[in-house]
């Protein structure tokens, strides 16, 4: 199973990509709220994948996207978000993500999305 790190503002929705994850035998390697840490930790672990909330505390999610990208390019990143992937996909900016899932979603949603990537 992968090791994830989880990407959220919410403690409530990182407990509930947590529980759901872990339901289905995967490790949570990190959690963190904030854009800044995520890069810090994404570098320092080199998870198998990352759930991102777009809406995130000090760099927001997309900026944080391209930040790991930049020197991580293969990570695999799985975006967590209320925004729609039409409206992030109409933004001027590349987030070269694998995958979306909208919140709020159903379990099975997020374990899909995660074993497409594994």
């Amino acid at each position: 199973m992968a090791n994830i790190m989880i990407v959220d503002d919410s403690k409530f929705m990182r407990s509930i990509i947590k529980e759901t994850l872990i339901e289905n035998n995967h490790t949570i390697v990190a959690e963190t709220d904030n854009g800044v840490d995520a890069i810090t930790l994404y570098n320092d672990l080199h998870p198998d994948i990352v759930t991102m909330d777009i809406t995130i505390h000090g760099k927001d999610g997309i900026q944080t996207i391209e930040d790991i990208k930049k020197d991580n390019p293969d990570a695999k990143i799985i975006v967590v978000s209320a925004l729609s992937k039409k409206t992030l996909q109409n933004s001027s900016r590349d987030l070269s993500v694998t995958t979306y899932v909208t919140k709020p979603f159903k379990k099975e949603d997020l374990q899909n999305a995660v074993n497409s990537l594994i």
